[in-house]
């Protein structure tokens, strides 16, 4: 009987991972414009059934910079040819946030950014480290995920894009 309760409650966190994958959809949770004012993440998500790229990073993360950096180059023609729309989320606290407009107006990123400080978006949709890259599909179901970034991440990423962009189930 001991026994049993421990694998139960050691299996608790992957049935909580698998129940919110199973249900697909992009919590509901407050985050920050630059600006400072709040927003729902069921607004930013909305891309008139386009696809959406939804990118959790820190400005003390190398790796995210390098990703944001090479989508950043192909972001024009991605959206020309999929309408896809890159949602970047930093989850710098309170003391480092203040970092996060500096950095995207110094990099020249023409995407949406977000501020995550308390996490609550990283803990709702099970992010554990950066760089962590989600494709939301049209109907806002989460269809694909990523974690970490090497050189050419950013290649099947857009190749993921181009087959939400068409209705099609994205490869792994």
């Amino acid at each position: 009987m001991k026994k049993s309760f421990w694998m139960l409650l050691a299996a608790f966190p992957l049935m909580s991972f698998l129940i919110f994958f199973n249900s697909g959809k992009v919590p509901d949770v407050q985050v920050k414009k630059l600006d400072g004012s709040k927003i729902n993440t069921a607004e930013i998500i909305k891309n008139n059934g386009k696809p959406v790229i939804i990118s959790f990073w820190a400005t003390w993360c190398k790796p995210c910079k390098k990703e944001l950096d090479a989508i950043a180059e192909e972001y024009e023609n991605w959206q020309k040819e999929t309408g896809v729309k890159l949602v970047a989320i930093s989850i710098d606290d309170s003391r480092t946030s203040a970092k996060v407009p500096t950095d995207v107006k110094s990099k020249g990123w023409k995407y949406e950014v977000y501020l995550d400080e308390n996490q609550d978006f990283k803990r709702a949709m099970n992010v554990n480290n950066v760089p962590h890259t989600f494709i939301i599909n049209g109907k806002g179901e989460i269809v694909w995920s990523h974690n970490s970034y090497s050189d050419g991440d950013e290649d099947l990423l857009y190749e993921n894009i181009k087959l939400v962009a068409k209705g099609q189930k994205p490869k792994h």
